[in-house]
């Protein structure tokens, strides 16, 4: 009962469009549309830490908006070709970026887990990762059945 009420993006109110876009654009895209049964929980979330997050963060680029303002002062974004990195190019840009980072964890790690692989084997091990997973999901599935 202490459940307390946020806003998800800002100049927008009353909705959770934070948590839907990531659903929308990286859950559903790589999990499906399905409903997982709860049972499978704890085998998504280890997918998720050991392969889905680092892919993520690391590996895929995304757009990064950059608010202009027009002559009558409206705030309009825009997502051009130069502000697209990943998530963790993006924290590194930041000025200051070292204040963001969890106490003991630094950019050098960090920098060590994103070029330990490229970008296509991190690619090509989340799909692995993901057909083993349904793989596993799937045949459970029928011995119960």
């Amino acid at each position: 009962m202490l459940i307390e009420l946020t806003k998800s993006r800002s100049r927008r109110t009353n909705d959770n469009a934070l948590v839907e876009s990531k659903n929308g654009s990286i859950v559903r895209k790589h999990l499906g549309y399905h409903h997982i049964p709860q049972k499978w929980a704890p085998l998504i979330n280890e997918f998720n830490q050991k392969y889905l997050n680092p892919y993520i963060n690391y590996h895929r680029p995304c757009f990064f908006p950059i608010v202009k303002i027009d002559a009558k002062g409206k705030q309009k974004k825009v997502y051009p070709y130069k502000a697209m990195m990943t998530p963790y190019e993006k924290l590194k840009s930041l000025p200051e970026a070292k204040q963001y980072l969890k106490p003991g964890m630094t950019f050098q790690r960090l920098h060590d887990i994103a070029l330990s692989i490229s970008d296509n084997e991190a690619a090509h091990q989340l799909n692995e990762a993901r057909k083993q997973l349904f793989k596993t999901i799937h045949e459970q599935d029928q011995q119960v059945a």
